[in-house]
């Protein structure tokens, strides 16, 4: 039987950061043993060389193989030149990772998608040929591999949080579905969720997970938190660690657990139902 384990982080804004939780993060990582890490976006405040260090620091430390994506904060806000003529330039020199990194493991397959546009500050669009490569990598998946997308932006925002949504999510939506996708992992909300999400009546609903922050101070009235998702024997189960103010560690607050029992109409969650659980935007099944 085939598993996977994958520990999903997000929004740790190195510049802004309680470095008290580094330390706990990491021995946390460390004892989950995961097959994977995802880093979701926002690695760092302001992309500047020292945040982008400590942010390659972490990722040396953690445990087995670390897949990140840019979110719009890992471009550079104050130098125009640079954010407009050379915008991955920091993120190439300081991390050393491609914009769009793929990783496989014997349970997973993950497609990174980055969403960060140079022009806007918040919002974040679609880029035609990065959808292309992730269906692609996508629909060759192996049987009983999970198939996982990474990106910064969720596809559908929340009423009220005042965000733009991105420019192409609704087309990415679907062919991501039909190219088989079966999570999503996004950032940016600073607010956790996990939930079946799809974005047209009677479309294939995928899992989306939301990281909230993970080491940023910028709370917005959730604790920082990061997600274990396992998959095996057909269920996946999202645990979400979380960190309550004051302490310096991680602990399990809430778990949810889902099932594809008909690929067509794809995830769905279930019982018993976790009060604790808030499902992502948009329609669910």
């Amino acid at each position: 039987m085939t598993t996977a384990r994958l520990l999903h982080l997000s929004d740790l804004h190195f510049g802004r950061d309680n470095p008290a939780l580094v330390p706990a993060l990491v021995a946390t990582a460390q004892a989950l043993a995961p097959d994977l890490t995802v880093i979701s976006g926002d690695l760092t405040q302001r992309a500047r060389r020292q945040q982008y260090a400590a942010a390659a620091a972490l990722i040396a430390a953690l445990p087995g193989p670390v897949l990140a994506v840019p979110g719009n904060h890992d471009l550079p806000l104050w130098n125009a030149l640079a954010r407009f003529f050379t915008p991955w330039r920091a993120w190439t020199r300081g991390l050393a990772l491609p914009l769009e990194p793929s990783a496989e493991t014997a349970g997973l397959r993950v497609a990174g998608m980055n969403t960060a546009d140079p022009f806007a500050w918040e919002r974040g669009r679609i880029r035609i040929a990065s959808l292309d490569r992730a269906c692609a990598l996508l629909s060759t998946a192996r049987p009983g591999q999970l198939r996982v997308v990474a990106l910064h932006h969720p596809l559908a925002m929340p009423p009220g949080t005042g965000k733009t949504a991105m420019v192409g999510a609704a087309e990415a939506g679907e062919a991501l579905a039909d190219a088989g996708a079966d999570i999503l992992l996004c950032g940016h909300l600073h607010q956790w969720a996990a939930g079946p999400q799809t974005l047209r009546e009677g479309g294939r609903a995928m899992l989306c997970i939301q990281g909230g922050t993970t080491l940023s101070t910028r709370l917005r009235g959730e604790e920082n938190d990061f997600n274990l998702i396992e998959h095996a024997a057909g269920t996946v189960t999202v645990t979400r660690y979380a960190s309550a103010a004051g302490r310096r560690q991680f602990t399990p607050v809430s778990t949810a657990r889902f099932r594809q029992e008909n690929p067509a109409r794809g995830w769905a969650p279930l019982p018993p139902a976790n009060p604790d659980i808030r499902p992502p935007a948009g329609k669910t099944l």
